[in-house]
């Protein structure tokens, strides 16, 4: 097991952990569908932070796979993937009752919920400019988390603030575009080199 598959096998498990929650959140709103208003906002808030998680873990395999394995690396990780946890548990309400409306709760926690996560990503950011300190690849790499958390911050710092469900839809609606287009866009993965053909008179492996 490599440095980084250690590292990764406890980062990993609470990003984990941080989907399972919104996952949960989303089955026990469907099961009382018929007796809460779901309404748009929260179903809207969930998707947006389940695929910042999923850029979250990604940024962690450009940032950490090369990097040496330490305690603090250890502790670094965790503090940053808390914040994810934290902020997932706050999407949906952890008790439901009849006749709520989940609007309410998603007014009561939703600045919390997007602050703790542009905390996530300024960690991440810290700890990816941390890495490449010294390395020919740090201008290239502190342009591009430069800009895309100048895009982040200016796009969820206003909908944490937004007041107006329409603000904060077009707000985050535009992230979550950008996450898909990102996705519909990434280059599949090399296929992996073919293996020679086995010499004649030779056992092939």
């Amino acid at each position: 097991m490599s440095a980084f598959e250690f590292f990764f096998s406890f980062y990993g498990l609470v990003l984990g952990l941080s989907v399972a929650v919104i996952a949960t959140g989303v089955a026990t709103a469907i099961q009382h569908r018929k007796t809460i208003r779901i309404g748009w906002l929260t179903p809207l808030l969930a998707l947006f932070v389940g695929l910042d998680i999923a850029t979250f873990w990604d940024a962690a395999w450009n940032t950490f796979r090369d990097a040496p394995f330490s305690y603090g690396m250890l502790v670094a990780g965790l503090t940053i993937a808390l914040f994810y946890f934290v902020a997932a548990s706050l999407v949906f309400p952890h008790q439901i009752e009849d006749g709520m409306s989940l609007d309410d709760h998603f007014w009561a926690n939703k600045t919390l919920v997007l602050l703790l996560t542009v905390v996530g990503n300024a960690l991440m950011v810290a700890a990816s400019i941390v890495q490449v300190l010294g390395k020919p690849q740090m201008m290239f790499v502190l342009f591009n988390y430069g800009f895309t958390f100048a895009l982040y911050l200016a796009l969820v710092v206003p909908a944490a603030f937004a007041r107006k469900p329409r603000l904060f839809a077009i707000l985050i609606g535009l992230h979550v575009a950008i996450y898909l287009a990102i996705a519909c866009l990434a280059p599949p993965p090399p296929n992996p080199p073919e293996a020679p053909p086995p010499v004649a008179g030779t056992a092939a492996p």
